[in-house]
Protein backbone atom coordinates (compact mmCIF):
# COMPACT_ATOMS: atom_id res chain seq x y z
CA UNK A 1 0.00 0.00 0.00
CA UNK A 2 1.53 3.29 -1.35
CA UNK A 3 0.84 6.36 1.89
CA UNK A 4 2.51 9.04 3.07
CA UNK A 5 5.21 6.78 5.29
CA UNK A 6 5.97 5.07 1.95
CA UNK A 7 9.95 5.74 1.72
CA UNK A 8 11.45 5.84 -1.71
CA UNK A 9 14.93 5.95 -2.58
CA UNK A 10 16.85 6.18 -6.07
CA UNK A 11 20.28 5.36 -6.91
CA UNK A 12 22.72 5.33 -7.61
CA UNK A 13 23.09 7.97 -11.10
CA UNK A 14 21.30 11.21 -12.29
CA UNK A 15 20.50 11.17 -15.48
CA UNK A 16 19.74 14.43 -17.06
CA UNK A 17 18.37 15.98 -13.62
CA UNK A 18 15.39 13.72 -13.96
CA UNK A 19 16.60 11.87 -10.87
CA UNK A 20 16.86 14.34 -8.82
CA UNK A 21 13.60 15.91 -9.90
CA UNK A 22 11.52 13.16 -9.73
CA UNK A 23 12.74 12.65 -5.72
CA UNK A 24 12.10 16.37 -5.20
CA UNK A 25 8.53 16.27 -6.40
CA UNK A 26 8.03 13.11 -4.16
CA UNK A 27 9.20 15.07 -1.24
CA UNK A 28 6.75 17.94 -2.16
CA UNK A 29 3.94 15.70 -2.38
CA UNK A 30 4.62 14.31 1.07
CA UNK A 31 6.19 11.07 0.52
CA UNK A 32 9.84 10.43 2.07
CA UNK A 33 12.32 10.26 -1.02
CA UNK A 34 15.87 10.45 -1.50
CA UNK A 35 18.29 10.16 -4.47
CA UNK A 36 21.84 9.70 -4.85
CA UNK A 37 24.34 9.90 -7.81
CA UNK A 38 27.78 9.01 -7.49
CA UNK A 39 28.61 10.60 -11.30
CA UNK A 40 28.96 13.94 -10.62
CA UNK A 41 30.04 16.22 -13.57
CA UNK A 42 30.02 20.05 -15.11
CA UNK A 43 25.91 19.82 -15.66
CA UNK A 44 25.98 20.29 -11.68
CA UNK A 45 22.23 18.95 -11.37
CA UNK A 46 20.53 19.90 -8.09
CA UNK A 47 18.02 17.85 -6.07
CA UNK A 48 20.49 14.78 -4.90
CA UNK A 49 23.24 13.46 -2.68
CA UNK A 50 26.15 13.65 -4.73
CA UNK A 51 28.55 10.57 -3.53
CA UNK A 52 31.11 8.22 -4.71
CA UNK A 53 30.93 4.01 -5.33
CA UNK A 54 32.72 3.51 -1.91
CA UNK A 55 30.09 5.54 0.10
CA UNK A 56 27.20 3.92 -1.92
CA UNK A 57 28.08 0.54 -0.49
CA UNK A 58 27.66 2.23 3.23
CA UNK A 59 24.67 4.03 2.23
CA UNK A 60 23.26 0.67 0.78
CA UNK A 61 23.57 -0.60 4.07
CA UNK A 62 22.06 2.22 6.57
CA UNK A 63 19.01 2.28 3.62
CA UNK A 64 17.81 -1.52 3.63
CA UNK A 65 15.70 -1.42 6.65
CA UNK A 66 14.33 2.47 6.36
CA UNK A 67 13.37 2.07 2.36
CA UNK A 68 10.57 0.51 0.76
CA UNK A 69 11.01 0.90 -2.55
CA UNK A 70 14.49 1.11 -4.23
CA UNK A 71 14.01 3.10 -7.53
CA UNK A 72 17.38 2.20 -9.67
CA UNK A 73 18.40 4.50 -12.45
CA UNK A 74 20.27 3.34 -15.81
CA UNK A 75 20.87 -0.71 -15.12
CA UNK A 76 23.20 0.67 -12.13
CA UNK A 77 22.58 -0.54 -8.42
CA UNK A 78 24.68 0.40 -5.57
CA UNK A 79 26.91 -2.97 -5.46
CA UNK A 80 29.20 -4.24 -8.83
CA UNK A 81 27.53 -7.28 -10.64
CA UNK A 82 24.33 -6.30 -9.21
CA UNK A 83 25.11 -7.62 -5.24
CA UNK A 84 22.69 -6.00 -3.35
CA UNK A 85 19.26 -6.48 -5.12
CA UNK A 86 19.37 -10.21 -4.06
CA UNK A 87 19.80 -8.87 -0.14
CA UNK A 88 16.83 -6.14 -0.92
CA UNK A 89 14.35 -9.08 -2.42
CA UNK A 90 15.10 -11.20 0.81
CA UNK A 91 14.47 -7.60 2.95
CA UNK A 92 10.82 -8.20 1.55
CA UNK A 93 11.42 -4.53 -0.31
CA UNK A 94 10.11 -3.57 -3.94
CA UNK A 95 12.87 -3.48 -6.85
CA UNK A 96 12.17 -1.44 -9.88
CA UNK A 97 13.99 -0.56 -12.93
CA UNK A 98 14.06 2.47 -14.75
CA UNK A 99 16.09 1.92 -18.02
CA UNK A 100 17.42 5.38 -19.44
CA UNK A 101 18.68 4.60 -22.72
CA UNK A 102 22.67 3.28 -23.84
CA UNK A 103 22.23 1.20 -20.92
CA UNK A 104 19.41 -1.12 -23.51
CA UNK A 105 19.91 0.51 -26.93
CA UNK A 106 21.95 -2.48 -27.96
CA UNK A 107 23.33 -2.56 -31.65
CA UNK A 108 20.71 -5.23 -33.30
CA UNK A 109 17.43 -4.12 -31.47
CA UNK A 110 18.00 -0.44 -32.38
CA UNK A 111 18.57 -0.99 -35.76
CA UNK A 112 15.82 -3.27 -36.60
CA UNK A 113 12.77 -4.50 -34.69
CA UNK A 114 9.56 -6.12 -35.87
CA UNK A 115 7.97 -2.94 -37.24
CA UNK A 116 10.85 -0.53 -37.57
CA UNK A 117 14.41 0.04 -38.92
CA UNK A 118 16.99 2.38 -38.47
CA UNK A 119 19.62 2.98 -40.28
CA UNK A 120 20.76 5.90 -38.68
CA UNK A 121 21.37 5.08 -34.75
CA UNK A 122 24.52 5.26 -33.44
CA UNK A 123 24.98 2.91 -30.67
CA UNK A 124 29.18 3.64 -29.76
CA UNK A 125 28.31 4.93 -26.34
CA UNK A 126 26.01 1.93 -25.53
CA UNK A 127 26.56 -1.29 -23.71
CA UNK A 128 27.96 -4.42 -25.27
CA UNK A 129 24.61 -6.44 -26.84
CA UNK A 130 26.22 -9.10 -24.60
CA UNK A 131 26.14 -7.30 -21.31
CA UNK A 132 22.60 -5.52 -22.25
CA UNK A 133 21.32 -9.22 -22.74
CA UNK A 134 22.92 -10.30 -19.42
CA UNK A 135 21.64 -7.47 -17.29
CA UNK A 136 18.29 -7.55 -18.51
CA UNK A 137 17.70 -10.94 -18.27
CA UNK A 138 18.76 -10.96 -14.47
CA UNK A 139 16.80 -7.45 -14.06
CA UNK A 140 13.53 -8.72 -15.35
CA UNK A 141 14.34 -11.96 -12.83
CA UNK A 142 14.49 -9.78 -9.86
CA UNK A 143 13.13 -7.05 -10.13
CA UNK A 144 9.50 -6.20 -9.55
CA UNK A 145 8.97 -3.94 -12.97
CA UNK A 146 10.88 -1.87 -15.17
CA UNK A 147 10.11 1.70 -16.18
CA UNK A 148 11.34 3.74 -19.63
CA UNK A 149 10.64 6.87 -20.77
CA UNK A 150 9.01 5.95 -24.00
CA UNK A 151 8.19 3.77 -27.20
CA UNK A 152 11.64 3.75 -28.32
CA UNK A 153 13.29 1.88 -25.57
CA UNK A 154 10.23 0.11 -24.53
CA UNK A 155 10.63 -2.05 -27.67
CA UNK A 156 14.42 -3.30 -26.05
CA UNK A 157 13.19 -4.19 -23.17
CA UNK A 158 9.54 -5.79 -23.33
CA UNK A 159 10.48 -9.41 -24.36
CA UNK A 160 12.42 -9.77 -20.94
CA UNK A 161 10.19 -8.36 -18.65
CA UNK A 162 6.78 -9.90 -20.27
CA UNK A 163 8.53 -13.14 -20.18
CA UNK A 164 8.41 -13.27 -16.52
CA UNK A 165 5.10 -11.73 -16.22
CA UNK A 166 6.43 -8.33 -15.28
CA UNK A 167 4.97 -5.09 -16.59
CA UNK A 168 7.27 -1.86 -18.44
CA UNK A 169 5.78 1.01 -17.92
CA UNK A 170 6.10 3.90 -19.62
CA UNK A 171 6.82 7.08 -17.08
CA UNK A 172 7.83 10.39 -19.48
CA UNK A 173 10.26 12.68 -18.71
CA UNK A 174 8.96 15.27 -16.54
CA UNK A 175 9.88 18.96 -16.51
CA UNK A 176 8.53 21.76 -14.23
CA UNK A 177 7.11 24.26 -16.58
CA UNK A 178 6.46 27.04 -14.05
CA UNK A 179 10.41 27.06 -14.15
CA UNK A 180 10.86 27.95 -17.60
CA UNK A 181 9.42 31.39 -19.50
CA UNK A 182 8.91 30.95 -22.35
CA UNK A 183 10.54 32.94 -25.15
CA UNK A 184 9.17 32.53 -28.76
CA UNK A 185 10.84 33.41 -31.40
CA UNK A 186 10.64 37.01 -33.15
CA UNK A 187 10.92 36.53 -36.63
CA UNK A 188 14.77 37.61 -36.02
CA UNK A 189 16.84 38.70 -39.22
CA UNK A 190 19.31 36.62 -37.97
CA UNK A 191 17.71 33.28 -36.18
CA UNK A 192 20.41 31.90 -33.83
CA UNK A 193 19.94 27.46 -33.76
CA UNK A 194 21.53 26.02 -31.03
CA UNK A 195 22.74 22.59 -30.21
CA UNK A 196 23.60 20.51 -27.20
CA UNK A 197 25.33 17.36 -27.59
CA UNK A 198 26.72 15.51 -24.18
CA UNK A 199 27.33 12.32 -26.55
CA UNK A 200 28.11 13.94 -30.01
CA UNK A 201 28.50 10.65 -31.48
CA UNK A 202 25.02 9.44 -30.31
CA UNK A 203 23.56 12.72 -31.45
CA UNK A 204 24.83 12.98 -34.91
CA UNK A 205 26.72 16.46 -34.05
CA UNK A 206 28.94 16.05 -36.96
CA UNK A 207 26.22 15.82 -39.64
CA UNK A 208 24.43 18.75 -37.69
CA UNK A 209 27.32 20.78 -38.08
CA UNK A 210 28.17 20.02 -41.77
CA UNK A 211 24.97 20.32 -42.64
CA UNK A 212 24.69 24.08 -40.74
CA UNK A 213 27.69 24.76 -42.74
CA UNK A 214 26.30 24.28 -45.81
CA UNK A 215 23.21 26.48 -45.05
CA UNK A 216 25.43 29.54 -44.14
CA UNK A 217 26.49 29.60 -47.88
CA UNK A 218 22.58 29.82 -48.57
CA UNK A 219 21.22 32.06 -45.39
CA UNK A 220 22.25 33.94 -42.88
CA UNK A 221 21.66 32.70 -39.12
CA UNK A 222 24.32 32.47 -35.96
CA UNK A 223 25.15 28.55 -34.77
CA UNK A 224 26.17 28.10 -30.92
CA UNK A 225 27.49 24.34 -29.62
CA UNK A 226 26.50 24.31 -26.33
CA UNK A 227 28.91 21.79 -24.14
CA UNK A 228 30.75 22.05 -21.27
CA UNK A 229 27.98 23.93 -19.37
CA UNK A 230 26.32 23.91 -16.03
CA UNK A 231 22.93 23.57 -16.40
CA UNK A 232 21.81 26.61 -15.94
CA UNK A 233 24.32 28.05 -18.59
CA UNK A 234 22.99 26.12 -21.05
CA UNK A 235 19.87 26.79 -20.46
CA UNK A 236 20.40 30.70 -20.43
CA UNK A 237 21.89 30.01 -23.82
CA UNK A 238 18.79 28.16 -24.88
CA UNK A 239 16.63 31.28 -24.16
CA UNK A 240 18.30 33.06 -27.30
CA UNK A 241 17.49 30.15 -29.60
CA UNK A 242 15.27 30.61 -32.86
CA UNK A 243 15.39 26.78 -33.67
CA UNK A 244 17.06 23.74 -30.93
CA UNK A 245 18.35 20.75 -33.18
CA UNK A 246 18.41 17.67 -30.35
CA UNK A 247 19.46 14.54 -31.95
CA UNK A 248 18.75 13.46 -35.44
CA UNK A 249 20.22 9.31 -35.61
CA UNK A 250 18.53 7.50 -32.39
CA UNK A 251 14.82 8.14 -33.44
CA UNK A 252 13.45 9.69 -29.99
CA UNK A 253 13.21 12.90 -28.47
CA UNK A 254 15.29 13.92 -25.61
CA UNK A 255 15.56 16.03 -22.45
CA UNK A 256 16.84 18.48 -24.71
CA UNK A 257 13.61 19.06 -26.79
CA UNK A 258 11.47 18.73 -23.56
CA UNK A 259 13.28 21.72 -22.29
CA UNK A 260 13.04 23.41 -25.25
CA UNK A 261 9.79 23.17 -25.88
CA UNK A 262 8.97 24.55 -22.45
CA UNK A 263 11.32 27.50 -23.08
CA UNK A 264 9.02 27.97 -26.37
CA UNK A 265 11.39 26.83 -29.14
CA UNK A 266 10.60 25.22 -32.19
CA UNK A 267 12.69 21.73 -31.87
CA UNK A 268 14.18 19.66 -34.30
CA UNK A 269 14.68 15.76 -33.80
CA UNK A 270 14.59 12.38 -35.17
CA UNK A 271 11.63 10.44 -34.54
CA UNK A 272 11.31 7.23 -35.82
CA UNK A 273 7.94 6.37 -37.69
CA UNK A 274 6.70 4.03 -35.25
CA UNK A 275 7.57 5.89 -32.16
CA UNK A 276 5.43 8.76 -33.28
CA UNK A 277 2.49 6.66 -33.93
CA UNK A 278 2.95 6.31 -29.95
CA UNK A 279 3.03 9.46 -29.02
CA UNK A 280 0.39 12.03 -29.03
CA UNK A 281 -0.75 13.25 -32.91
CA UNK A 282 0.03 16.83 -31.38
CA UNK A 283 3.97 16.47 -31.29
CA UNK A 284 5.01 19.71 -32.61
CA UNK A 285 8.61 18.52 -33.27
CA UNK A 286 9.89 18.79 -36.65
CA UNK A 287 11.55 15.26 -37.38
CA UNK A 288 14.64 15.28 -39.45
CA UNK A 289 17.32 12.53 -40.12
CA UNK A 290 20.79 12.81 -41.82
CA UNK A 291 19.01 12.53 -45.11
CA UNK A 292 16.22 14.85 -44.67
CA UNK A 293 18.28 17.67 -42.22
CA UNK A 294 19.01 20.41 -44.79
CA UNK A 295 15.79 20.86 -46.11
CA UNK A 296 13.73 20.72 -42.53
CA UNK A 297 16.17 23.53 -41.55
CA UNK A 298 15.81 25.07 -44.12
CA UNK A 299 12.69 26.04 -43.89
CA UNK A 300 12.49 26.66 -40.74
CA UNK A 301 15.16 29.26 -40.91
CA UNK A 302 13.12 31.22 -44.23
CA UNK A 303 10.01 30.66 -42.66
CA UNK A 304 9.89 32.81 -39.04
CA UNK A 305 5.82 32.39 -38.98
CA UNK A 306 6.47 28.88 -38.48
CA UNK A 307 9.33 28.95 -35.84
CA UNK A 308 6.85 31.00 -33.53
CA UNK A 309 3.59 28.10 -34.14
CA UNK A 310 5.57 25.41 -33.45
CA UNK A 311 7.42 27.27 -30.22
CA UNK A 312 3.83 28.31 -28.76
CA UNK A 313 2.87 24.10 -29.98
CA UNK A 314 5.65 22.83 -27.95
CA UNK A 315 5.09 24.99 -24.98
CA UNK A 316 1.60 23.50 -24.50
CA UNK A 317 2.39 19.85 -25.39
CA UNK A 318 5.33 19.97 -22.72
CA UNK A 319 2.26 21.81 -19.78
CA UNK A 320 -0.15 19.09 -21.22
CA UNK A 321 1.96 15.60 -21.01
CA UNK A 322 5.96 16.37 -19.51
CA UNK A 323 4.64 19.05 -16.64
CA UNK A 324 5.51 17.66 -13.48
CA UNK A 325 2.35 17.00 -11.71
CA UNK A 326 1.08 15.65 -14.31
CA UNK A 327 3.73 12.89 -14.89
CA UNK A 328 4.09 12.42 -10.59
CA UNK A 329 0.32 10.88 -10.61
CA UNK A 330 1.72 8.40 -13.21
CA UNK A 331 4.51 7.22 -11.39
CA UNK A 332 2.78 7.12 -8.09
CA UNK A 333 0.41 4.77 -9.86
CA UNK A 334 3.33 2.69 -10.67
CA UNK A 335 4.38 2.32 -6.93
CA UNK A 336 0.70 1.22 -5.86
CA UNK A 337 0.86 -1.31 -8.21
CA UNK A 338 4.23 -2.32 -7.40
CA UNK A 339 3.52 -2.34 -3.88
CA UNK A 340 0.21 -4.16 -4.45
Amino acid sequence: MLDKNTKIIHAPIEVAGQVGLISEQLRKLGYQSNAYNFFINYLNYKNNYNTDAFELVAIFQLSLDYYDIFHFHNSLTFMEQFKDLEMIKKAGKKIIMHHRGNDVRSFSAARKGENYENPYVNTKSSLSDDVIHSNLSYFSEIADAAIVQDFELYNYVKDYYHAKQKKVYILPRLIETGKYTPVYPEGNKKPLIVHAPTLPEFKGTKIIEETIDKLKDKITFDYIRVENMSHEEATAIYKKADIVIDQILCGAYGNLSVEAMALGKPVVCYVRPDVQASLPSCLPIVSANPDTLYKVLKILLEDTDIQKELGIAGRKYVEEYHEASVVMEYLLNIYKEVLS
